[in-house]
């Protein structure tokens, strides 16, 4: 067997919507014949500069390293001028964006459809899982 590809992954999100975030991490972990590195910015592990200008260098190291970003496309992220960051130097940096629509949700913000590489993809790990493969 082909030694495997370890993906590396930041996975964007807003710390009040800690449980979509833990979800799509469970979802790697748990998936067979698929390594990764997390390169987020966990709530267990945050930033120690909480100044705007920190946070968005803490960010920025974050993102560097990644492969790819997912965004999750939750309506917050319509009014999150992180997300707008995060995708900002995402694109900067020419990091593969992959947006998420999150289960029950009808519509995906606009920056997230446009920033995305595919149409956002459907909220279950293996629509995440075949993305990231796919295309990082």
């Amino acid at each position: 067997m082909p030694e495997l590809k370890t993906r590396m992954i930041f996975i964007s999100h807003a710390w009040s919507y800690e449980e979509h975030y833990l979800t799509i991490e469970k979802w790697f972990n748990d998936t067979a014949n698929f390594t990764w590195k997390n390169c987020s910015v966990p709530s267990t592990a945050a930033l120690t500069d909480k100044t705007t200008a920190g946070l968005a260098d803490g960010m920025t190291r974050q993102i560097s390293p990644a492969q790819v970003v997912i965004i999750l496309g939750g309506m917050y992220a319509a009014y999150s001028g992180w997300i707008d960051y995060e995708i900002s130097e995402a694109k900067r940096m020419n990091k593969i964006i992959i947006g998420v629509k999150p289960w029950g949700q009808e519509r995906v913000p606009i920056k997230v459809q446009e920033a995305s590489i595919c149409d956002p993809v459907g909220w279950n790990s293996a629509s995440v899982i075949q993305a990231v493969r796919l295309y990082c």
